[in-house]
């Protein structure tokens, strides 16, 4: 058996799809069951080693549609600039050299070219792009791993320049393949041996069939795309037989503003894979009150009863203390810097608090499209000392630092950062929205699970999360509250998961 994960995309700031994947793999891993996870997107601003190895994924379990059709591995860039200079045969052409932090250059004005080698690591002297430069526009750009796997070539001027098309590259620097990029974008993919792929549907779908899914083969469906490009989720329902497919819903599954009595609109993400239950062998929630929401739904609307099983995305490989007091009255928060985390709640909620509990501070772990927002909005309450964008960080060893764990989102499908804070024994602060808050969150007894209606005012809210900050700091029993948090994450100790996972794959190979 080999259980194939279905991804689009991965980058520094991931979202929950692949902290999921990264979790899963630790538990098949446990389970000594092979795990392949494939990714489709054109990944070329970073080697996409660098960004699977960043969530401890192992390089072989890594398949890339951009690199498949070729021979060269998944692996760290150690190709060395000395190795670079060799290649260009610098020593026999007249240059200038200039190196800065992140980059080299050199300059052949005899030529009209710069030469702009990125490096991966400094210290170590490899790099991982190379960008060529005549007359001031761009002309090309190499990308590196352990030999050239990539280049782009550009045309047109240095207001208005584009990619044409791309090459992929053999170990031994042979074309694997030529991306042509037509003027509406559309991508042709063709072979030295004349064969040719006109869309990236095409190729994505030549990749599926070279992987030859045999009857005890899982296919786990984590990411369909909407991309006019590419439609995986279909080809995946169209390919996977005979191995059997899983769907896992990662989010809300339907929109509860649009759904009565007769309809029911789906999360366009899902909607695909719910109408087309016959071919799921399961679909996989994260908790138990969505499962039984999406069962009920599922025989409503559409009189169907799929097999849907809960396996919580996250994981942990043990529960965390503290081995000295948390900071007073500090706060955790964790999330994309996105517009639906609410963040800027958190802000002016710790800023209101203030006015009761002096030193009430607030640590905000994540990066994404809010920062520039969120940082004018902490600057312009002058509250820098106490309220701190921190940036991505590995908070394994870091939540057990702090006081309590605060969000404002109002929707989350699991909420990886809450089972982690649980983990760690933090006291929790949360709006009663599904599905993560109500799992991890018990009023009370390990937090404060405030009451949530879409229709109130921000400013209601806000005073909802300032007043629970105050409870919090002056009325709770931090170290009871704490109790409870390590009771609740026990079950999602990497072994128990790992044992609902190994039920799952059983009854489906049964199937």
């Amino acid at each position: 058996m080999t259980v194939y994960n279905i991804n689009l995309g991965i980058g520094w700031a991931s979202s929950g799809v692949e902290y999921a994947q990264a979790y899963r793999a630790k538990s098949f891993s446990k389970l000594n069951i092979p795990a392949k996870f494939i990714f489709s997107d054109l990944i070329l601003a970073n080697n996409i080693e660098d960004l699977t190895a960043n969530l401890g994924f192992a390089d072989e379990q890594i398949i890339w549609l951009y690199n498949f059709f070729t021979d060269v591995k998944i692996a760290p860039s150690n190709y060395q600039l000395k190795q670079l200079e060799h290649d260009l045969k610098l020593a026999n052409r007249k240059h200038e050299k200039a190196v800065a932090d992140n980059e080299v250059q050199y300059i052949l004005n005899e030529e009209g070219l710069r030469i702009v080698a990125r490096f991966h690591d400094k210290k170590k002297q490899t790099i991982d792009q190379v960008s060529y430069v005549s007359n001031g526009v761009m002309v090309k750009r190499d990308f590196y791993s352990y030999v050239k796997y990539a280049c782009e070539y550009y045309s047109g001027t240095k207001d208005n320049n584009h990619v044409t098309f791309r090459e992929f590259y053999n170990e031994d620097g042979s074309i694997a393949y030529t991306e042509h990029l037509q003027a509406n974008q559309h991508e042709i993919f063709e072979f030295p041996d004349q064969q040719i792929f006109y869309s990236k549907n095409d190729l994505y779908r030549a990749m599926i069939k070279r992987l030859d899914f045999q009857a005890d083969d899982v296919i786990i469906l984590d990411r369909m795309s909407e991309d006019d490009k590419l439609d995986n989720g279909q080809i995946i329902f169209e390919q996977h037989q005979p191995a059997k497919l899983i769907v896992v819903v990662h989010a809300d599954h339907y929109d509860v503003h649009h759904t009565n009595s007769r309809n029911i609109l789906w999360n366009n993400f899902y909607e695909y894979s719910f109408t087309h239950t016959k071919d799921v062998a399961s679909y996989i929630v994260a908790t138990d009150k969505q499962r039984e929401l999406f069962a009920k739904q599922e025989k409503q609307y559409y009189h169907q009863t799929p097999q849907i099983n809960t396996v919580p995305v996250g994981s942990l490989t043990q529960l965390r203390y503290s081995t000295e007091p948390a900071r007073p009255h500090s706060l955790i928060t964790a999330s994309r810097l996105a517009s639906e985390k609410h963040l800027d709640w958190l802000v002016k909620a710790v800023i209101a608090a203030r006015q009761q509990v002096a030193d009430v501070t607030l640590d905000i772990y994540g990066q994404g499209a809010e920062q520039t927002r969120l940082q004018k909005l902490i600057t312009d309450n002058h509250a820098e000392s106490y309220i701190q964008l921190k940036g991505q960080h590995d908070l394994t060893d870091v939540y057990t630092k702090y006081a309590a764990y605060i969000a404002a989102s109002t929707s989350e499908g699991f909420g990886l950062s809450l089972l982690e804070a649980v983990g760690s024994g933090l006291p929790m602060i949360g709006f009663d929205v599904p599905y993560g808050n109500q799992t991890f969150i018990d009023d009370e007894q390990n937090g404060y699970l405030m009451p949530y209606d879409n229709d109130w005012s921000d400013q209601k809210k806000i005073k909802l999360l300032t007043d629970a900050i105050v409870k919090m700091f002056t009325v709770a029993d931090l170290k009871d509250f704490g109790h409870h948090s390590h009771k609740l994450a026990e079950p999602y100790l990497v072994e128990n998961v790992a044992k609902k996972w190994q039920k799952v794959l059983e009854e489906v190979s049964h199937d």
